[in-house]
C-alpha cells in the first residue's frame, strides 16, 4: 500500500489492488486563499470526507466519478471495509463546530484510521470502537483541532503502530495553527522522510509507534 500526503488533511492511498482513495479533499484556495495547496488531479474510486468544510470536502473538483463517503456507519466498497464514527470538531460536542467522522479502514490487510477534524480527547467508547490500528492520520496543529499536547494524548489512547500528523502550519496553510514542530517537541520517536509518499507493507511495520512526518505533495 502506498499512503502520499496532498497537504492538510487530505491523502491518497493506493492499495496493492490498484483501488485509489482519498480522504480528506481540500478545496485549493479556500478561504481567501489561506489554503494554498494545488489541485488535487488524480482520478480515484473512493472519496471519504470526515465534514462538510471547505478544507476537508472538496468532491465536486476531482476528477472522474469516484463513489463519496460521509458519515457513520459500516459498509464494505471495492473491496474495502470502511467504518465512520461520529465525533466532533471541538469540545462542546459540536456547538461551535459541528460533528466529525472518523473513519476506519482495512487495506492491505493493515488498519488505517482517519480523524478527519477531531476536536476532543476520545472517550472509551469512542476508543473501543476505532479499535486497533496500524497507521493513524492525526490532526495536531490546534485551534481547529486537537492540538500537540491532546493529539499526543489521542496517540496514547489508539497506540498505533505509524502515526502521521496532519492539519498543521505550513508555507500554504494561513490559518493559525501550530506547525508540526510543536508535536515533535520531546519526541525522538519520529522521521522526516523528505518525501510525500510512504509504501507501507503490513509485515514490516514497526513494533512501537514510529512518526513519519510527510512534506505535502501539492
Amino acid at each position: 500500500m502506498k499512503v502520499k500526503w496532498y497537504g492538510h488533511a487530505a491523502f491518497l492511498i493506493t492499495s496493492n489492488q490498484g483501488i485509489k482513495i482519498i480522504l480528506d479533499p481540500y478545496e485549493s484556495g479556500a478561504y481567501g486563499g489561506q489554503l494554498s495547496y494545488g489541485k488535487i488531479k488524480d482520478e480515484v474510486d473512493l472519496v471519504l470526507t470526515s465534514h462538510d468544510h471547505a478544507d476537508h470536502n472538496d468532491t465536486k473538483n476531482l476528477p472522474g466519478s469516484p463513489q463519496v463517503v460521509k458519515g457513520s456507519g459500516t459498509k464494505t466498497l471495492k473491496g474495502i471495509p470502511i467504518k465512520g464514527i461520529s465525533t466532533f470538531h471541538d469540545t462542546s460536542k459540536g456547538k461551535e463546530r459541528g460533528e466529525n467522522t472518523i473513519f476506519v479502514l482495512t487495506v492491505d490487510e493493515m488498519q488505517i484510521c482517519h480523524l478527519g477534524d477531531l476536536g476532543h480527547i476520545l472517550s472509551e467508547k469512542e476508543i473501543n470502537e476505532i479499535g486497533y490500528i496500524d497507521i493513524l492520520m492525526i490532526p495536531v496543529g490546534g485551534f481547529f483541532t486537537i492540538d500537540a499536547k491532546e493529539a499526543t494524548r489521542v496517540a496514547e489512547q489508539l497506540k498505533p503502530r505509524i502515526l502521521i500528523p496532519m492539519h498543521f502550519k505550513t508555507e500554504k496553510c494561513g490559518f493559525p495553527i501550530a506547525p508540526v514542530d510543536e508535536f515533535l517537541k520531546g519526541k525522538t520517536n519520529y522521521k522526516k522522510i523528505g518525501a510525500s509518499e510512504i509504501s507501507l507493507n503490513k509485515t514490516n511495520l514497526p513494533q512501537q509507534m514510529e512518526i513519519i512526518v510527510l512534506e505535502h505533495a501539492l
